[in-house]
């Protein structure tokens, strides 16, 4: 057997196809899917086909990369321009979102018809695909355009376990509470990443120097900011830097979404046998 006709076999069976099921998705007869898996090589323009319907690239079919749906979509992506990068990424996003339905019939006639997404987002309100079940739960927002995914799986332990107790979740929004770090949060991530000084902070803001001081300090102990002491020509003054790797960002967008009240679930599965926490 070549190594293709391993490879068609391999892929075919993983999928759990036939080989007149494959015939049939490439355009050939049973035959001839037969004839490859025993050693036999398929024409050049059935190959784009053949890579299509069993998931993985052509070279990986010849035995050239690695094998696995992860590696071609990670591929995939180092192939392309950063900003379609993303929006190819928040396909896959899309696409495990109506896998995860785990209803091959309803998959076929709803996700034919809204793959593109186009259908959901024509106007300005949000959307969302919601799915909660004991082995995980994802969420994606689909607004005109904005987009974002979230995906959890079930932790052995509960999902309690994971996160820190009660008085400390309560003790970040707590933080989030002060308009007056609001304020700040707002204008330090409408810039780009650099040192700003607590006097330009406090006059883009309206929050006296002092305060801000309090509050930049109050972001520092939470590690959101970076303070740093700078010597100037009138003695040092404080800078500071945001930490834009973390959190904030997504606590925003879901923040929003409670606050908007106009989101409407477009796919809503939950079906947990089991409490959330």
């Amino acid at each position: 057997m070549s190594v293709i006709g391993e490879n068609i076999k391999k892929y075919r069976t993983a999928k759990g196809i036939t080989q007149e099921q494959l015939g049939q998705l490439v355009g050939v007869t049973t035959q001839a899917v037969s004839k490859w898996e025993r050693g036999g090589t398929p024409d050049a323009e059935i190959l784009p086909s053949l890579s299509q319907v069993l998931e993985v690239s052509i070279d990986a079919l010849f035995g050239r990369e690695e094998k696995s749906i992860a590696s071609f979509i990670a591929r995939k992506l180092c192939q392309l321009p950063e900003k379609e990068a993303f929006r190819y990424a928040f396909d896959i996003c899309w696409a495990i979102e109506m896998g995860l339905l785990q209803d091959i019939s309803a998959m076929d006639d709803f996700f034919g018809m809204f793959v593109d997404r186009s259908a959901i987002t024509a106007d300005s309100d949000g959307y969302f695909a919601k799915i909660i079940r004991d082995g995980g739960l994802s969420t994606v927002r689909l607004s005109k355009d904005f987009h974002h995914f979230f995906l959890m799986v079930e932790p052995e332990e509960s999902i309690k376990d994971n996160i820190a107790d009660p008085e400390s979740i309560r003790k970040v929004f707590e933080l989030f509470s002060d308009k007056r770090i609001i304020k700040i949060i707002f204008y330090m991530y409408s810039r780009l990443n650099t040192p700003i000084a607590t006097s330009l902070i406090s006059k883009c803001t309206g929050i006296e120097m002092s305060e801000a001081d309090k509050c930049l300090e109050i972001l520092c102990e939470n590690r959101l900011a970076t303070r740093n002491v700078v010597d100037t020509a009138d003695g040092q003054i404080n800078t500071y830097m945001f930490h834009q790797e973390s959190s904030v960002i997504p606590l925003l967008c879901y923040a929003d979404e409670i606050t908007k009240k106009v989101t409407r679930d477009f796919i809503c599965t939950f079906d947990r046998t089991k409490p959330l926490l």
